[in-house]
């Protein structure tokens, strides 16, 4: 099969750190490996919720996230692979259609984790299409750093559930590791949220 790539695109930790920076106020979850070395590098905070080996979890656990917190704007930060694992979620997702979430997907077309093997969106399957086929409508493609102002608007507006294909460069800056401990990044997340701890 033919790889369609193309490597004209964003940088990746340029646009998360645009991204984090407007929207200050929303919780965030981010998909495993580089997703979350993004954010983390961006700032950590309270509001971060990294998923260390949850592949296909971020999106199911932002969904529930957003339902949870209506008045809270809530960000998933995931890769292609990690979406394209749990594809099956953006049904979910338009079903429930929060308008306060926003899954944001950096999509290098491979993937980065286990080798850099070309993934479906590098091999024809459009992501942003996808998620406008399970009927999320606010969906749109991010092709450079200044779209991330873009999304950070639909994040603070809260109006509709947003999609966000972001076509990143496949640069590897070098990695910013979040905390490992997930029992205290859970609490920390709760606390911020002024929920009791476990």
């Amino acid at each position: 099969m033919t790889t369609t790539y193309d490597t004209a695109r964003v940088d990746r930790r340029a646009f998360v750190s645009a991204l984090v920076a407007a929207s200050t106020d929303a919780l965030v979850v981010t998909g495993l490996g580089s997703p979350s070395y993004d954010v983390f590098a961006a700032g950590d905070r309270d509001a971060n919720f990294y998923l260390w080996g949850a592949m296909g979890g971020a999106v199911p656990v932002g969904l529930g996230l957003a339902l949870a917190q209506p008045d809270r704007s809530v960000v998933v930060v995931t890769g292609d692979g990690e979406m394209l694992m749990g594809i099956g979620t953006l049904g979910s997702v338009a079903v429930q259609a929060p308008p306060n979430l926003t899954i944001v997907v950096l999509d290098n077309g491979h993937f980065g984790e286990t080798g850099m093997q070309p993934s479906h969106s590098s091999l024809g399957a459009n992501l942003a299409d996808v998620a406008r086929g399970f009927g999320i409508e606010n969906v749109f493609e991010a092709r450079s750093i200044e779209d991330a102002a873009l999304v950070g608007k639909a994040v603070d507006t809260r109006s509709a559930t947003t999609f966000v294909q972001v076509h990143i460069d496949l640069g590897e800056p070098p990695r910013a590791l979040p905390p490992r401990d997930g029992v205290a990044v859970k609490n920390r997340f709760r606390a911020g949220l002024g929920l009791p701890t476990f």
